[in-house]
């Protein structure tokens, strides 16, 4: 098909990069024409398919010249490092990107939306359509419940996540902070030990659960006086993220260049 959009996936052993592989293989208007890992990767050389009964003409590599000479889309959830390299690679040679990695500093993400003069790219901490319609709930919520109510984030993942609170947790507590006019650097609070005192009113408190397999929790607990309301999400497989990975590269398809995140890929900002 001549409007098949041709995709590499990076971190091709890890386990959304398998993920990603399976959702890509698995869908009719897209072709996996690369896969990338880290150097030493024993994963080098292999085929990417054959885990999932598949035989592609590529092998996974650790050559970005070679794992993205036929790509027009690089999907990416891989470490901060990797993905700025990547993302310097891509905007020197025309190749859009789809980002769902997690941990960038600020500074970081500057440089993420500096490429986006040249090429297109979704960054999102999370591609979930669940967890992006869950974002505009909280919208509302923290909207309506602005008074008289202390917002408490939790979120748990599995034992091998290396970087806590989540990009999840955070983005709902910008999203929930921008609502209420706060600055989350300035009422965030990100750990409690000993002698803490009362909450400090305003604060959006945060807590981090890791252990065993848990794709990934999300509850916002907004505590009144005599009531709790609380939001929650639960993944259960990781199928989620990579398919809503696929919908940002359909998005992007007539784009030139830009920085987006999943809610223009669903047209939430709008709502």
């Amino acid at each position: 098909m001549s409007d098949t959009l041709r995709i590499a996936i990076a971190g091709a052993s890890g386990r959304m990069g398998k993920m990603l592989i399976e959702t890509v293989l698995a869908a009719e208007d897209v072709e996996l024409v690369g896969a990338l890992d880290i150097a030493g990767s024993p994963a080098i050389g292999a085929d990417p398919g054959l885990s999932w009964g598949f035989q592609t003409d590529i092998t996974i590599t650790e050559q970005l010249d070679v794992g993205l000479a036929k790509a027009q889309y690089l999907i990416d959830f891989t470490q901060p490092a990797g993905t700025l390299a990547h993302a310097k690679y891509c905007a020197a040679h025309g190749i859009h990107m789809i980002i769902g990695t997690t941990g960038l500093s600020a500074e970081q993400q500057l440089e993420l939306a500096a490429y986006a003069n040249k090429i297109a790219i979704v960054f999102a901490p999370n591609m979930s359509v669940g967890v992006n319609a869950t974002f505009k709930l909280l919208e509302l919520a923290a909207r309506i419940l602005q008074e008289g109510y202390d917002v408490e984030i939790i979120e748990a993942h599995h034992k091998h996540k290396v970087d806590a609170p989540s990009g999840t947790a955070l983005r709902m507590g910008e999203i929930i902070a921008t609502v209420q006019n706060k600055n989350l650097q300035e009422c965030a609070v990100l750990a409690r030990q000993g002698h803490t005192g009362e909450r400090k009113e305003g604060t959006i408190g945060f807590a981090t659960i890791r252990g065993g397999d848990v794709v990934g929790d999300h509850t916002v607990l907004f505590a009144g006086d005599g009531e709790r309301i609380e939001i929650t999400h639960k993944s259960a497989s990781r199928m989620a993220y990579a398919q809503g990975a696929l919908r940002a590269a359909r998005f992007l398809q007539n784009k030139q260049h830009g920085y987006f995140d999943m809610q223009d890929v669903l047209g939430l900002k709008s709502l």
